[in-house]
């Protein structure tokens, strides 16, 4: 469905183009609430996720982009974006799988992150709007991109259903024995994008342990409890209330950048995080299978450029919540495996429910 302007304010004629030769354009998904996702099918890519607020009031909640070729230039690659194979690090961007040892791109300080420097939120996929609330995304990896092993064939569903409920599944098979760990990164202010801190927002997350990491960001090993640290969120926390405190993991990231050891069983879907704005009552609930979340607090972003609307979005601006198995999983065998198979699905799904409060 094409309108001249979304209910976010953005002209969809503005992400037509072509990347590598191919097409890009804007899909629109909507519900008989009036909320409204859109996505580009460059990067797979959120562009505004428009949801009412306890005055009943649209509020695009995503940072982003005004057009295509600022999403090509942008600062902040992953704005929206599927991130793979491999979301977030491996270590030295080096794994060894069935005694063969493979080198990974380094492009986030020592390490591999996200996929490598032509991941999967930089290349298009093939799209289908099978109805106005499902947005169907195909994309072959061929085997050897970014230096990955086999062919691996991806399907993602972006659905939005009428209880203001937006689902991502992913699906994928391979030819030949990979590694795979797929999330979104979306960057979250329910407060409306460009608003200038999610630090008052408040966070509950359904985990009683965290990966501490070294200064690159690379998890020692073993989960630690979260009690009697800054990264408890088991009860009701805001986001800022103790990211200055004087806590190694907060100074290596500055902030947070951590995963968070979800408190459920393997494969099931369950509540990971609660989060709301007390300005606008957005209260955006997340349930996934995977078995960590990622939180980062936007702590790099610069505010040196202009996103949708002329926003800037200093740091922590925005909170992302990437649903996935844990960072350098394949170099630690006590994590759960990243590994897919040949004759194997992978799946996961990730379900987003809008409420206010």
């Amino acid at each position: 469905m094409q309108t001249n302007v979304t209910k976010s304010g953005l002209s969809p004629a503005n992400f037509s183009g072509k990347v590598d030769g191919q097409d890009v354009q804007m899909y629109i998904l909507t519900n008989s609430k009036g909320t409204e996702v859109t996505i580009i099918n460059y990067g797979a890519k959120i562009v505004s996720l428009s949801v009412p607020d306890k005055n009943g009031k649209l509020t695009d909640i995503v940072l982003g982009h005004n057009n295509l070729d600022e999403y090509l230039n942008s600062e902040e690659p992953y704005f929206g974006a599927v991130c793979g194979r491999t979301g977030n690090r491996i270590a030295k961007g080096k794994f060894t799988l069935d005694g063969e040892t493979y080198q990974l791109a380094i492009n986030n300080g020592p390490n591999n992150l996200h996929g490598g420097l032509k991941g999967f939120n930089a290349v298009v996929w093939d799209a289908k709007q099978t109805d106005a609330q499902t947005l169907e995304l195909t994309y072959l990896s061929k085997d050897g991109e970014e230096g990955f092993p086999g062919n691996l064939n991806v399907k993602i569903t972006y659905r939005l259903t009428d209880d203001n409920v937006f689902e991502i599944d992913y699906a994928a098979t391979t030819d030949k024995a990979t590694i795979l760990n797929l999330t979104n990164h979306s960057y979250f202010n329910l407060s409306g994008e460009g608003d200038s801190s999610v630090n008052d927002h408040m966070l509950v997350i359904h985990a009683s342990n965290y990966l501490p990491t070294d200064d690159t960001a690379i998890p020692y090993g073993k989960p630690e409890p979260v009690k009697g640290t800054p990264f408890d969120f088991t009860a009701e926390h805001s986001i800022g209330e103790r990211i200055e405190n004087d806590f190694e993991q907060l100074h290596f990231g500055k902030g947070y950048d951590h995963t968070f050891v979800l408190d459920k069983k393997d494969g099931e879907s369950a509540l990971a995080v609660e989060c709301y704005s007390p300005k606008t009552g957005i209260k955006m609930d997340i349930s996934t299978t995977e078995p960590g979340v990622q939180v980062y607090t936007g702590n790099w972003m610069s505010g040196n450029f202009e996103g949708k609307h002329g926003h800037r979005y200093p740091a922590r601006a925005a909170v992302c919540f990437e649903t996935q198995h844990f960072p350098d999983s394949i170099n630690k065998p006590e994590y759960p495996s990243v590994v897919l198979r040949p004759g194997e699905i992978f799946r996961s799904r990730t379900i987003h429910k809008f409420t206010v409060k």
